[in-house]
């Protein structure tokens, strides 16, 4: 059994681990657990770098609070201003002892009224929740699944970026170790 410590305690963040993992690796037996660490970035993310650093910062409080695991996953969603436009994405790290991978979701544009609070300062769950008459949507659907009926919900968003960073640990001999 591998463990395989998400450095969240969102339930939708662990769902797209699962999903990436098994999807990667059918027939690896995997034990979950999730911890709840800081990204030490702000809790909205403004930009490609500081998204990214928040994910890698998951990752190694991860590592500090739980050290025994085989893997240790960080997601960190966050936004940059694009044209005039906030652009939404997400992070994915996956480290091991030996190896790290990463990759960024696809992104979208979201609507200017989500945008004016965010910019104000309101976390993009926050701000959709006020949006749409919604409650810790972050925690569900997410902005992807609102604002596409559900047809890709966060989870679903999440997974295939969480499948990507795992290439280095799928092709160990085409990945440095580092």
């Amino acid at each position: 059994m591998e463990k395989v410590v998400v450095a969240s305690g969102n339930p939708v963040k662990l769902r797209a681990v699962q999903d990436g993992f098994l999807a990667m690796f059918p027939e690896r037996n995997f034990q979950w657990e999730t911890v709840s660490v800081p990204s030490g970035v702000a809790d909205q993310p403004l930009s490609d770098g500081e998204t990214l650093r928040g994910a890698m910062n998951r990752v190694a409080g991860a590592r500090e609070k739980l050290p025994d695991a085989r893997f240790w996953v960080g997601l960190e969603g966050g936004m940059q201003n694009r044209e005039g436009k906030l652009e939404a994405f997400a992070w994915i790290v996956v480290q091991s002892a030996d190896r790290t991978g990463r990759s960024r979701t696809g992104s979208f544009f979201i609507p200017d009224e989500i945008a004016d609070l965010v910019q104000g300062g309101m976390e993009l769950g926050r701000a959709n929740d006020r949006v749409f008459s919604r409650i810790d949507s972050k925690r569900k659907e997410g902005a992807t699944g609102i604002l596409t009926g559900g047809v890709i919900e966060r989870a679903t968003f999440y997974s295939p970026s969480v499948i990507l960073a795992l290439i280095p640990f799928k092709n160990p001999t085409l990945y440095p170790v580092g």
